[in-house]
C-alpha cells in the first residue's frame, strides 16, 4: 500500500465509516494532538477500521490516568495511546539541578510505571506508549555519550528502559518513533515552525507514518497481520536468470550488486526464524530453480527454509492460489515480492487482498524500501514460532501421504495422533495468548487475550481452561486449540472461547475437543454446555460449528444436553487430561 499524505488521510474523514470495524481508542498527549488524531482516524479508514477516538485535552495525561472518574475511563477505550514529546522532556530536564539530571531516566521510568499501574487498575485497555526521537541539545557535544549529566545520555537510557517496561507488561506496546527518526531523519519528522506556532511536535509529512505505526500495533493485537512472505527468484532473490545464466553466474554474495540480494535473503531468513512462513513462486523449471538453494555456497536461504516451493511455467496468480490452499491462511496475511511490474500488477488485480510492494527498479534499494513498510508487525513472539516452517513442510508430507488412501478413516488411523490436554499454565500461557490474537477463521467469538488476562484465567475460580496440542507420525503441530468455559448458573457452562488452528482441520480435532469438554462437564455435574457464534468478516467457516456438533439453537445461542451426549468417534488419543473441578 502506498501511504497517503496527511491531506489525503484527512479527506478520508468525510467518507462513510459505518460499515467498518469500530475500535475505541483514547489519545493522551502533552502537546497538540489534533492533527495526529485526524491522521490516525484517516489511516484507520485505509485498512478498514473505524477508530472511535477520545482525545483528551491538551497536556492532561496525569489527570486523566490518575483520576479514576476521568472522562478517559468513561470512554471505555480498548487502547490508550500515551504520547509524551521529547521537547517537553527536554524542558523538564533543563529545570533540574545537576544532581537531579543524573537520575532523570530513573525518575521518568518510575513515573511511566505509575501511569501503567493506575491505568491497569481502572481499565483492561492495551497501552501504546510513544518512545522518544532524539534531540541533541549540543550542550556536551560528543561527550554526551560519556556523562550521565547530558540530556542525550538520559534520553537514550529512557528509550531502553521503555523497551524493558513493555517487555515486563504484556499489555503495553511501544510506538517506536525513534526507529522512524532513524529511517526518515530529523528534518523530515519535525517542522520547527509548526512546533513553535502550534505546539504540534511532528511535521505534516511525518504524521501519516506515526498514524500507520500506531495502527500497525492495533491491527496486530486485533489479529490482522502478515504471516507469509512469497518470493520470486530471478532478479528478486538473486540477480540474473538462473535458467539462462546458470548457477555460477547468478549475482549473490558479498561483491557488487550481489550484496543487495544476499542482504535481502538475510532479512527473509530472520523473518522465517521469527515465525513468518517463506514460500517461493517462480516461473522456472523446478529442478533448476532449486539448484542454488542446494548447491550455491553464497545462498543464505536453503530449501529447509521454504515451506512451499512452486516453480513451473503456470501464471503466478494460480500458483499463489495453490500456495494459499496449502498453507490455509488468508490472502490478506500474505506478501508477494517480485521485481517484474507486469507480474506485480497482474497479481494485484486478480488477488487484491494480497500485499504486493512496489519494489524499486534498483535492487540496491529493495531492502531499505521494504524496511520502511513495516510489513510484519507482531504483537507476540514465542519459541514455537521458529518451528512454523518445519510444521508446514510436515503438513505437505501429510497431504502427499493422504493421496495413497481412498478411505479417510484409514488415513486418520494411520497418523497415530496424540493430543495433550491441559489447563492454562505458566508454560503454555504465551502460546495461548498468541493463538487468541492470531486465530481469525476458526474462532467462535474472537475474544483476544494478553498474557496478563490469561494469567487471570489461570487463577480464576469461575472458569475452566483447556489447551490442546496435537502430534502424529509426521511431526508435532504444537498447541493448536484453546477453550475457555465460564461458569454461569448452576448446571450450565458457557463456552467463552473456542478457537483452533486451521492447520488441523479434517483431523477430527473439533470432535475430540467436544468429547473432553463433555467429560469435564459430566465430572462436575453440569447438564448444559452453552455456545455462541459471533460472526466476523473472517470466521464464516465456523458459522454452523455448533449445529454440526449436535447443539440446538435457542435464543441466539446453542445448547448441548450433556447427559444425553454420545461420545464422538475420533482417532486422536489423549496423552494427559489434567483434572479441573468446580
Amino acid at each position: 500500500m502506498i501511504l497517503k499524505s496527511f491531506s489525503g488521510l484527512k479527506k478520508n474523514l468525510k467518507k462513510d465509516f459505518a460499515a467498518l470495524k469500530k475500535i475505541k481508542l483514547a489519545v493522551l498527549a502533552d502537546s497538540a494532538s489534533q492533527l495526529y488524531v485526524q491522521a490516525l482516524k484517516g489511516y484507520g479508514y485505509e485498512i478498514g477500521y473505524n477508530f472511535d477516538i477520545y482525545e483528551a485535552d491538551y497536556d492532561q495525561i496525569d489527570r486523566q490516568i490518575f483520576d479514576k472518574t476521568s472522562t478517559l475511563y468513561q470512554s471505555d477505550p480498548e487502547y490508550i495511546v500515551i504520547h509524551s514529546s521529547t521537547q517537553k522532556l527536554l524542558s523538564r530536564f533543563y529545570k533540574l539541578s545537576s544532581q537531579q539530571k543524573k537520575s532523570f531516566c530513573k525518575e521518568y521510568i518510575s513515573y511511566v510505571h505509575e501511569l501503567i499501574t493506575a491505568a491497569n487498575a481502572s481499565t483492561k485497555a492495551k497501552i501504546i506508549v510513544f518512545n522518544f526521537p532524539e534531540i541533541n541539545d549540543s550542550v556536551f557535544g560528543n561527550f554526551s555519550n560519556k556523562t550521565d549529566s547530558s540530556f542525550l545520555y538520559q534520553l537514550r537510557k529512557i528509550n531502553v528502559e521503555l523497551m524493558e517496561l513493555a517487555q515486563e507488561n504484556s499489555g503495553v506496546f511501544t510506538n517506536d518513533i525513534s526507529s522512524l527518526q532513524n529511517t526518515f531523519g530529523n528534518s523530515f519528522i519535525i517542522d520547527q515552525k509548526i512546533y513553535i506556532n502550534t505546539d504540534t511536535v511532528f511535521s505534516l509529512d511525518f504524521l501519516p507514518y506515526v498514524a500507520k505505526n500506531t495502527t500497525d500495533i492495533v491491527a496486530s493485537i486485533a489479529g490482522k497481520f502478515k504471516k507469509c512472505l512469497i518470493l520470486d527468484l530471478d532478479n528478486t532473490t538473486w540477480g540474473g536468470i538462473i535458467g539462462d545464466d546458470g548457477i555460477e553466474n547468478i549475482q549473490i554474495g558479498s561483491l557488487g550488486i550481489g550484496k543487495a540480494f544476499t542482504e535481502l535473503q538475510c532479512w527473509a531468513k530472520q523473518l522465517k526464524e521469527r515465525g513468518i512462513i517463506l514460500a517461493v513462486c517462480s516461473k522456472n523449471e523446478e529442478s533448476i530453480a532449486k539448484e542454488p538453494f542446494e548447491k550455491h555456497p553464497d545462498m543464505v536461504l536453503r530449501l529447509t527454509d521454504i515451506a512451499v516451493f512452486v516453480a513451473n511455467w503456470e501464471n503466478k496468480v494460480n500458483n499463489i492460489r495453490h500456495i494459499q490452499s496449502v498453507l490455509n491462511i488468508g490472502f490478506d496475511s500474505m506478501v508477494f515480492l517480485d521485481d517484474n511490474p507486469f507480474e506485480r500488477n497482474m497479481v494485484r488485480s486478480e488477488i487484491p487482498e494480497l500485499e504486493v510492494p512496489e519494489l524499486p527498479e534498483d535492487p540496491a534499494e529493495y531492502l531499505s524500501y521494504l524496511r520502511t513498510l513495516n510489513l510484519f508487525e507482531t504483537a507476540s513472539f514465542t519459541e514455537e514460532d521458529n518451528q512454523r516452517t518445519q510444521q508446514y513442510q510436515e503438513e505437505a508430507k501429510r497431504i502427499s501421504f493422504q493421496k495413497s488412501y481412498t478411505n479417510e478413516d484409514d488415513f486418520l488411523k494411520s497418523l497415530d495422533m496424540i493430543s495433550e490436554v491441559s489447563p492454562f499454565n505458566k508454560f503454555n500461557m504465551p502460546r495461548v495468548a498468541q493463538l487468541s490474537q492470531r486465530s481469525n477463521q476458526f474462532n467462535l467469538r474472537t475474544v483476544r487475550y494478553t498474557e496478563d488476562t490469561v494469567q487471570q484465567l489461570i487463577s480464576s475460580n469461575e472458569h475452566f481452561t483447556f489447551s490442546f496440542t496435537l502430534k502424529d507420525t509426521f511431526g508435532d503441530y504444537g498447541l493448536i486449540s484453546v477453550v475457555i468455559l465460564q461458569k454461569r448458573k448452576a448446571g450450565e457452562l458457557f463456552i467463552d472461547t473456542w478457537l483452533m488452528s486451521c492447520r488441523v482441520l479434517k483431523r477430527g480435532m473439533e470432535n475430540f475437543v467436544l468429547n473432553q469438554l463433555v467429560k469435564c462437564a459430566k465430572e462436575n455435574g453440569v447438564e448444559k454446555l452453552i455456545g455462541e457464534y459471533i460472526p466476523t468478516s473472517k470466521n464464516g467457516m465456523v458459522k454452523d460449528h455448533y449445529k454440526d456438533l449436535g447443539f440446538t439453537e435457542k435464543n441466539g445461542q446453542w445448547e448441548l444436553n450433556v447427559p444425553g451426549y454420545k461420545e464422538k468417534t475420533v482417532y486422536i488419543y489423549p496423552k494427559l487430561i489434567a483434572a479441573q473441578s468446580i
